[in-house]
């Protein structure tokens, strides 16, 4: 099992373009052994100290394998909208993780 956090940051105004893109990639997400464990859109007022710049959301996925999430992230329905991810995401950080304990 591997465990993935991605902060996510949205270029101005293209929120509406980005929730488009989600409403397509996350379903996939089960379809190859991964789970969305949460989705998280943070307001402003919730961050008691930060370093860096605040992401418009965190999303924390689980998959059984990595080639899972390889496999998720050359689905061809996916490819097909990656443009829309391209327009309304300026950037990303993605973590892997393992559980301990």
């Amino acid at each position: 099992m591997i465990y993935l956090l991605q902060l996510i940051y949205i270029k101005e105004g293209q929120e509406k373009i980005f929730h488009e893109f989600e409403n397509i990639a996350i379903p996939l997400i089960s379809k190859y052994n991964g789970t969305l464990l949460l989705r998280v859109r943070p307001p402003a007022d919730s961050y008691i100290e930060h370093h860096m710049d605040k992401p418009y959301e965190i999303h924390f996925v689980s998959f059984e394998s990595e080639q899972d999430f390889k496999n998720f992230s050359k689905d061809e329905e996916r490819k097909k909208f990656l443009h829309l991810k391209e327009q309304s995401i300026k950037s990303s950080m993605l973590v892997q993780g393992m559980r301990i304990g």
